[in-house]
């Protein structure tokens, strides 16, 4: 819910009883105020999501109030109340950021249609503010490829969008899994309400509940005010949970409640919030796995995976990769302008010989370099496509080595025996070191989450910095 703290500021009693009661009935948190001054002591103590206000007051006029509310940071909505309404006044009331006005006497009705349309207005406020923050998703437009496994997947996507089912979208790094979700948001009967994501492997574990599902004022350090949560964003749209496998146990139990109720509280809340919410959610671990290693609980991968939609991966549709190849091109001639002659033969068969392993996202930053790389007028070749030229490892040469002998041959320091500890953060620094620091791939590789490879660095960079202050003391 958009509003839930109002302040009635109106001096004749029986109407401000008369709003009160009105307002609490819709289950609203109402605190009254009979003059300019009780309404200033509120505002200090308390943030509100709208101000109800006579406009002429015991101690003045509330336009005097008004102007101070335009220079707050949180600024609730205003409904100005009057029974001597005019033009001059309205325009204003208006000028100075009313929303509406109601003239006296009013019905019951015409309040709560009032309340109804700030409710609309500040639920939209607080999404496009939230979408401004948001980078532009990576995908950078529609599904592209004509492929059989891609067709099926369009054909999917069309029966699963017009219904209100959970959808899981799995599938490797690269592969498109959030253009996915966004195509079934566009197909929905939601298509005109948000769609609000959530990276769940980038929101720092301390942070994922308050991002989630909000806090109230002073239920965190620093928190001077109430923050609504990306499900309260997302009330009558669509959530995409992205990575939903790297968030931690806590916070799959308090998911798997949003799950089967549709309700939550926020972080030292006490009152229970109803959302009306679609979730998509996404994942590119084999969530069984993870259900056996007891990491991923069992109950929240049921109520999720209603509908499992695979995302293939591109060395499952190599029909797509000529056409994915000359789409990329012409959106990254434009964006950088250079005008190309295309792909010559050569290079068109190294695309087609390589295995892949980043998907359509590593497709799309090996054109780019490719067209940075490439003279105006020229024709993409080989050598413009950098490290595809040199191919993968053989097969056989990395199934003769264990992960210890690639560790001691690249790092072996003086012949010693390396412990344990240094014997994983060497492994894990190899792994992004193969992924070229790609965090989300090396994590693949590594078979762990994202989460415990980022607190495995942060524990390696704390315990360098510790070294580093320990030899400047004893220098």
């Amino acid at each position: 819910m958009s509003i839930e703290k109002i302040l009635v500021l109106e001096d004749d009693k029986a109407l401000r009883k008369y709003v009160e009661d009105a307002l609490r009935a819709k289950r609203y948190s109402v605190s009254p105020a009979a003059s300019l001054q009780e309404a200033r002591e509120l505002l200090e103590r308390d943030t509100f999501d709208l101000l109800v206000t006579d406009l002429r007051l015991p101690d003045g006029m509330s336009l005097a109030l008004l102007k101070e509310i335009e220079a707050r940071p949180q600024r609730p909505v205003v409904v100005v109340m009057t029974g001597n309404a005019s033009v001059e006044s309205a325009v204003e009331c208006m000028r100075h950021g009313a929303f509406e006005y109601l003239v006296k006497p009013f019905s019951l009705d015409q309040l709560e249609v009032v309340v109804e349309k700030a409710e609309g207005y500040t639920q939209l406020v607080k999404v496009n503010t939230f979408l401004s923050r948001e980078s532009a998703s990576d995908g950078q437009g529609e599904l592209l490829g004509s492929s059989a496994p891609m067709e099926q997947l369009r054909q999917l996507i069309r029966r699963v969008a017009r219904t209100e089912a959970t959808v899981l979208i799995q599938g490797e790094s690269g592969t498109g899994k959030e253009l996915i979700a966004r195509a079934i948001y566009n197909e929905s009967g939601r298509a005109n309400a948000p769609f609000i994501r959530v990276n769940c492997a980038a929101v720092p574990e301390n942070l994922i509940e308050s991002e989630v599902f909000g806090h109230e004022m002073g239920a965190l350090t620093g928190a001077v005010n109430k923050r609504e949560g990306r499900f309260e964003l997302a009330h009558g749209g669509t959530i995409l949970l992205d990575e939903i496998s790297e968030i931690s146990p806590n916070i799959q139990a308090k998911l798997l409640r949003v799950l089967q109720e549709r309700e939550f509280e926020r972080i030292g809340g006490t009152r229970t919030i109803k959302v009306d919410v679609r979730i998509v959610a996404t994942t590119n671990r084999n969530l069984q796995e993870s259900i056996d290693k007891g990491e991923f609980r069992q109950d929240l991968f049921f109520r999720l995976n209603v509908v499992p939609i695979h995302a293939p991966p591109l060395r499952e549709r190599r029909d797509d990769i000529a056409y994915l190849a000359d789409q990329f091109l012409q959106r990254f001639s434009r964006k950088h302008g250079v005008r190309l002659r295309g792909l010559s033969p050569q290079a068109m068969q190294l695309l087609q010989n390589h295995s892949w392993p980043g998907n359509v996202r590593e497709m799309q930053n090996v054109i780019e370099r490719a067209v940075i790389l490439c003279g105006d007028g020229e024709m993409i070749d080989p050598g413009h496509l950098g490290a595809l030229t040199a191919g993968p490892a053989p097969a056989a040469e990395r199934a003769r080595k264990s992960p210890l002998a690639i560790i001691q041959t690249a790092e072996a320091t003086e012949g010693e025996f390396p412990t344990m500890s240094e014997l994983e953060r060497q492994h894990i620094m190899a792994a992004l070191a193969r992924c070229n620091n790609n965090r989300t791939h090396a994590a693949q590789l590594l078979d762990i989450s994202v989460r415990t490879l980022r607190n495995k660095l942060n524990a390696y960079n704390g315990t360098t910095a510790m070294a580093a202050a320990e030899t400047g003391g004893n220098s």
